[in-house]
């Protein structure tokens, strides 16, 4: 049995950022939701127009940052005054102040991994294979090429309906994208 291939959405190359934001308020005023664009540099105001919110990765990094603080100040904490308590020159078993360096680059450890981990768990990476590889006006995006792909889990998406609004709104080519069958 031979499966068919899947469509993905509908690409629509832009002339430039402008046309392209422009494009994307008057998609999202007829009510589509399940877009995306693809510049070769951020466009200002972009993000606002599809509809994307701010991004939750700040939160886990603040998160990570004050576990590794917790951890360090435990660590320090337990080897100094419980697990090895020894009185050295008067000091007591555990200070706050001598225990700021390893604290801080804990932080910072914490946190940076958090980022990291973070952004490729939330952008979805690696991706070694994506349909819109195949798309002809995607090699374009990392030179002077502006994308906006209406997904097939839109529920308005209809493929000759979004390629003749997508010309409408001022695409200079449109492209039907297929994912491989399986």
């Amino acid at each position: 049995m031979i499966e068919r291939a899947r469509t993905y959405g509908v690409a629509a190359e832009f002339a430039s950022p402008e046309a392209l934001v422009s494009a994307v308020r008057g998609l999202r005023s007829e009510g589509f939701t399940k877009m995306d664009a693809f510049t070769p540099f951020p466009v200002h105001g972009l993000d606002q127009a599809l509809g994307l919110g701010r991004s939750r990765l700040g939160y886990l990094v603040f998160a990570a940052g004050i576990t590794g603080m917790g951890l360090a100040l435990l660590l320090q904490w337990w080897t100094g005054a419980v697990d090895y308590p020894l009185v050295i020159g008067g000091k007591p078993l555990f200070a706050f102040e001598f225990s700021i360096p390893i604290t801080f680059e804990l932080t910072v450890l914490f946190a940076a991994f958090a980022a990291v981990l973070g952004m490729l768990a939330v952008n979805g990476l690696p991706r070694l294979h994506h349909p819109l590889f195949a798309c002809e006006s995607f090699r374009r995006v990392t030179d002077d090429g502006y994308l906006l792909v209406v997904e097939s889990t839109d529920p308005k998406f209809d493929p000759g309906v979004c390629t003749e609004r997508l010309a409408s709104l001022g695409a200079m080519r449109t492209e039907v994208v297929e994912e491989e069958a399986a």
